[in-house]
C-alpha cells in the first residue's frame, strides 16, 4: 500500500511539474482591444454606434433617422433607406465597406412591411448578401418602423 501511494504521489508531482512548465511557457493572452466608433451627434445615449474588436465591427441598431436624430418622413421605405445609410456611416467611419458586412438583424414594427423593406435592402446591400434575420418587434424606440444592426468582418 505504501509503495502504491508513493508511486501515485511521485506521478502526481511529475504531472504537476510538467503542466506548470507548459503553462509558464505560454504567454499571457491579452484581452482584445476595443475601439468605440461614433458618428451620431447624440453623445447622451449610453451606447456606441459601433465597437471595433480586432477585425470585427459590431454596429448598434440604427433607426431611419436624419442627422438630427429625427425619424425621416415617408414610411417604411424612407426609414429603411435612412437606417441603412446610418449603418453605412458607421461602417465607413471604422474603415470598412458594405461588402464587409457578414450578418444583419432587421427589426420591423410591422412584419407586413417586409416586402417594402426588402426592396430597399436588396438595392442597398452588395452581393453576396450578408446573412440576415428579420423579426417583428413589439415596439421600437421613437415609434420607428425599422431598426437594423450589423456585424462586419475586415479581411486581413
Amino acid at each position: 500500500m505504501k509503495i502504491q501511494l508513493r508511486r501515485f504521489l511521485t506521478f502526481s508531482i511529475s504531472v504537476t511539474a510538467v503542466l506548470g512548465s507548459i503553462l509558464a511557457a505560454v504567454p499571457a493572452c491579452r484581452a482584445q482591444e476595443h475601439k468605440a466608433i461614433s458618428v451620431s451627434g447624440n453623445k447622451n445615449l449610453p451606447f456606441s454606434d459601433g465597437i471595433l474588436a480586432g477585425n470585427t465591427l459590431y454596429v448598434a441598431g440604427q433607426e431611419g433617422t436624419d442627422d438630427q436624430s429625427k425619424l425621416v418622413a415617408g414610411g417604411i421605405t424612407a426609414e429603411t433607406k435612412a437606417a441603412l445609410d446610418n449603418i453605412q456611416k458607421v461602417i465607413k467611419a471604422a474603415g470598412f465597406d458594405l461588402k464587409d458586412i457578414v450578418s444583419v438583424t432587421v427589426y420591423l414594427a410591422d412584419i407586413k412591411e417586409f416586402g417594402d423593406m426588402n426592396k430597399v435592402y436588396r438595392e442597398f446591400m452588395p452581393d453576396p448578401k450578408p446573412a440576415r434575420a428579420t423579426i417583428q418587434a413589439a415596439g421600437l424606440v421613437n415609434n420607428a418602423r425599422i431598426e437594423v444592426s450589423a456585424i462586419a468582418v475586415k479581411q486581413k
